[in-house]
């Protein structure tokens, strides 16, 4: 009988919000949406409030937060997303520390791997080649440009499912590490787990409902990423890893 290879992780694929958890992009972020809201006649936000913007579809935080009607929060979408393409997808952008590296070195240990943005795709795909990751990834998943028609995180978790095992990947185990509610409830819609973390845009109670929380990629790796994989619990996927926060 031939002896079963232990696997390097307790997860068969993990997806990745972008936004706040590999990249902060709030410096381009806040710039543009200044412009664009004060060129409708809108109060910007201050760095503060960028936790309202971050994270949720621009169509729907043009409503949300400012009281757009969908006609002008779909007309203030395609102004904000004409100063981005002006200014460049990666202006000002930068990963998280160790994202990048804790990326690489899940790809190099064999685990599939794909985005579940709420940004435009084409975004996604621009800030993954920025960074040198998009050889690191299966699937590289963002929202259709209109932000409507793909926007759901629930919905872009179940593309980036779908396409991983169009690709032939695993998909029985995955895990979904973000760091806003929405991406614990479109893990939730789909029966994913979430690790949450808590260096992005939100507010402490987000967290809720995730299978973890953690502070740093450090801790991160640790759930990901097994140092023994022989020695690992056949149910290692559903312990949070010593210094994560539950």
């Amino acid at each position: 009988m031939p002896t079963r290879t232990p696997s390097p992780s307790p997860w068969t694929c993990v997806l990745w919000d972008v936004d706040g958890t590999i990249v902060d992009a709030s410096e381009g972020i806040l710039r543009r949406l200044t412009i664009a809201l004060e060129h409708f006649g809108k109060r910007p936000p201050t760095r503060a409030e960028l936790v309202h913007w971050i994270g949720p579809p621009m169509y729907e935080s043009f409503q949300v937060n400012v009281g757009m009607t969908p006609a002008e929060a779909a007309e203030a979408v395609t102004f904000y997303r004409g100063l981005n393409k002006i200014d460049g997808y990666s202006t000002g952008a930068k990963l998280f520390p160790g994202m990048g590296e804790l990326i690489r070195d899940v790809a190099t240990a064999g685990i599939p791997q794909a985005t579940a943005s709420s940004k435009p795709e084409v975004q996604v795909v621009a800030l993954m080649d920025h960074f040198d990751l998009s050889t690191s990834l299966t699937a590289i998943v963002g929202a259709t440009p209109d932000e409507k028609t793909l926007s759901a995180k629930s919905d872009i978790v179940a593309e980036a499912l779908r396409r991983l095992q169009a690709s032939g990947a695993d998909t029985s185990r995955p895990v979904l590490v973000g760091d806003r509610h929405h991406d614990v409830e479109g893990g939730a819609a789909h029966g994913v787990p979430v690790i949450f973390v808590r260096w992005g845009f939100s507010w402490p109670h987000e967290s809720d409902g995730a299978q973890a929380a953690v502070d740093d990629a450090g801790q991160l790796r640790a759930l990901l990423l097994l140092d023994d994989p022989s020695s690992a619990p056949a149910d290692a996927a559903a312990a949070p890893a010593e210094g994560a926060h539950a």
